[in-house]
């Protein structure tokens, strides 16, 4: 693979580098966005059940708070990064930016592995890091949520220390927390409800008729169940394939996204399913279906095999899962791509809608809070494709959502003097 670069902050380097120069943009912003603004690195003592005392490595970075305070999620997990933290931050910054959120980009990591953790042994490393990172994040600052194997749970210990620190409640500097401690309802399909409302979008742009349309999810995590459900209920598509870690199962007749949820959790795994065929996840990214949405990890769809991909739309409810090698060559045979900081961005917008509701103490309905993303994600997509033509489909739908995004930071950075 050496060929191809997989580093995901060389990666979102090279996306904004190449909007930068059909931007024409200034250099001095062009360097300022290239990297992070600050950067933590934090290392942090937990007592472990037996006794021992380990210590772990976290991470948080802020890329760019021209539009308003920064915001990102916290990741747990073995193979953590500070290349990976600070690419993810600066998708955050575009992310935000396009969606028309008051926010900059952030995100946060530790290197641990929560399976082999007790829940003790977690919650003395959350607020560990909370006691490192305290003085770095607020409600008015950054505020974290969750991400890769943290959830609510993880983000009300967090707050609770921040709390204790501060002296006083402090609900608003984390969000995606539990209802019970000023979570927002409809937060935990958020992702996928959004990446939905894009797919509705780029069928009628598109016009393919999803009530004809055949569906093929990677990943069965929270994102993508309910991106299986939600294509199913709300869009009236056919689920053909889903996959998980251990691989993946076809349907041509289509499956039933909650019976596939309850086999996995019974069995740990999708595979395996009655009535279907067990493949991998290799063949699914290349299944012969309407909408392919990968909602795994990175470098998935690659140079190796984008002309394999049969798709018509490719909706990245992952983080990074298309190369940009992948990007071009798939532009290049007629598949919208719905990148992935545009597609995902339902999440950040419902942990927006949370912020919001922390700092008034005025908290809406589930049906507000779907009306209100429904609008904003609807709103996003059209500001990226009037961009892709106004260029005349010649850049790739990422490209033209990078221009808009990069000129409102600009914008803003412009008129606070900073440049």
């Amino acid at each position: 693979m050496a060929s191809e670069e997989l580093n995901p902050f060389k990666i979102a380097q090279q996306q904004l580098d190449k909007a930068a120069e059909i931007m024409d943009l200034d250099p001095a912003a062009h360097a300022m966005l290239r990297e992070p603004m600050r950067t933590l690195i934090v290392r942090i003592p937990v007592k472990m059940d037996n006794d021992t005392v380990k210590v772990f490595t976290g991470f948080r970075v802020q890329h760019n708070d021209a539009l308003g305070p920064t915001k990102g999620g916290i990741r747990y997990h073995p193979n953590e990064t500070l290349d990976t933290v600070k690419a993810l931050a600066m998708w955050m910054t575009w992310k935000c930016s396009i969606a028309g959120l008051p926010y900059g980009g952030a995100k946060g990591g530790v290197i641990c592995n929560p399976k082999e953790m007790s829940m003790n042994e977690l919650e003395r490393l959350s607020r560990g890091y909370v006691r490192e990172v305290w003085w770095f994040i607020g409600p008015e600052k950054d505020i974290p949520a969750p991400d890769v194997y943290t959830n609510p749970q993880i983000m009300a210990w967090m707050m609770d220390e921040y709390s204790k620190i501060r002296g006083f409640n402090a609900f608003g500097v984390i969000t995606g927390k539990p209802i019970s401690v000023g979570g927002s309802l409809g937060r935990r399909d958020a992702t996928a409800r959004g990446g939905i409302v894009h797919i509705r979008e780029a069928a009628k742009y598109l016009g393919i008729d999803l009530k004809k349309a055949a569906v093929a999810v990677q990943g069965y995590g929270n994102a993508g169940y309910y991106a299986a459900k939600l294509s199913r209920v709300l869009l009236g598509c056919k689920v053909v394939a889903v996959s998980d870690s251990k691989g993946g199962i076809y349907d041509p007749k289509g499956l039933d996204p909650d019976l596939v949820l309850k086999h996995k959790s019974e069995s740990g795994s999708v595979i395996d399913y009655p009535g279907a065929t067990n493949i991998t996840n290799e063949e699914l990214l290349e299944l012969d279906v309407d909408i392919l949405i990968p909602a795994a990890i990175e470098n998935q769809i690659t140079s190796k095999n984008a002309d394999r991909i049969q798709a018509k739309m490719v909706a990245e409810l992952a983080n990074g899962p298309t190369t940009p090698e992948a990007d071009e060559i798939l532009h290049e045979r007629g598949i919208f791509v719905i990148p992935d900081f545009v597609c995902n961005a339902g999440g950040v917008t419902v942990s927006y809608f949370e912020w919001v509701q922390n700092i008034t103490g005025y908290y809406w309905s589930e049906d507000e809070v779907h009306s209100k993303l429904d609008r904003i994600m609807a709103n996003a997509f059209r500001s990226m494709v009037n961009t892709f033509e106004d260029y005349r489909r010649k850049i790739t739908p990422r490209t033209a959502a990078y221009i808009v995004a990069v000129k409102r930071v600009v914008q803003a950075m412009k008129d606070r003097g900073w440049i």
